[in-house]
């Protein structure tokens, strides 16, 4: 079983499952596009703006779909797609701050 502490549980975080990962895609692909410069978490959008222009969304949405509903843990969810296994990383980090923020918004 992998590392807990590594993975996003979906069901526990956000209540719905089979929606989160879509939520979270959305708005990590809007960040990337549109960066914040006036926001804590700039470098992230940052990162992943790098991310999804050297690699595409396509393979994006399947690592965080791979993280955030299947559990892979970060440096593994790259497998299979012709990515290094730190972009993972970068994508799981980011993708579990973004749904950080998402739960946020739906509490407040």
């Amino acid at each position: 079983m992998p590392d807990n502490d590594a993975l996003y549980d979906v069901r526990e975080r956000t209540k719905n499952p089979e929606h989160a990962s879509v939520d979270v895609v959305e708005l990590v692909l809007e960040r990337a596009q549109h960066p914040r410069t006036e926001h804590r978490d700039a470098h992230l959008d940052e990162m992943m703006a790098t991310v999804v222009d050297r690699h595409g969304t396509d393979p994006v949405r399947t690592v965080i779909h791979r993280i955030l509903v299947d559990h892979y843990p970060f440096r593994t969810a790259t497998h299979d797609l012709e990515m290094r296994n730190v972009e993972g990383i970068r994508i799981g980090t980011a993708a579990g701050q973004f749904l950080t923020e998402l739960n946020a918004q739906d509490d407040g």
